[in-house]
């Protein structure tokens, strides 16, 4: 089983900034990838930002440049860190990983794994 801990979000003005972090632990083979999405109220989950386990981030077009997501693989930790933040970022964000496990001695899984999700509110 493997547990995903966030930590970081809370409430900030338009234009400011915050850090939202993200340890996984447990029992797994590797992590594939490790990265953050958020859900407004009303909307859909999508994603903000991404990173493999070499290192290749992809983001959304509405963050590029605000946002930078750094992972690291020795803690198995990924950091979201956000600036110039907009009311409409306000969301609840959600960590996932992607994780490999071994089944049977030899077999390779892989599944997803979410955290519990932490508040981010922008006031204008």
């Amino acid at each position: 089983q493997v547990q995903l801990v966030e930590s970081g979000g809370g409430l900030v003005q338009a234009g400011g900034s915050l850090r939202l972090s993200c340890a996984a632990s447990g029992t797994m083979f590797s992590i594939k990838s490790m990265g953050w999405y958020r859900q407004a109220p009303g909307k859909q989950r999508e994603l903000v930002a991404a990173v493999t386990a070499g290192g290749r981030a992809n983001y959304a077009d509405s963050v590029k440049g605000r946002f930078t997501i750094s992972r690291d693989n020795v803690v198995n930790t990924v950091t979201l860190q956000m600036g110039s933040l907009k009311p409409e970022d306000t969301a609840n964000y959600y960590c996932k990983a992607v994780v490999i496990v071994v089944h049977g001695g030899s077999s390779l899984y892989e599944y997803d794994y979410w955290g519990q999700g932490t508040q981010v509110t922008v006031s204008s």
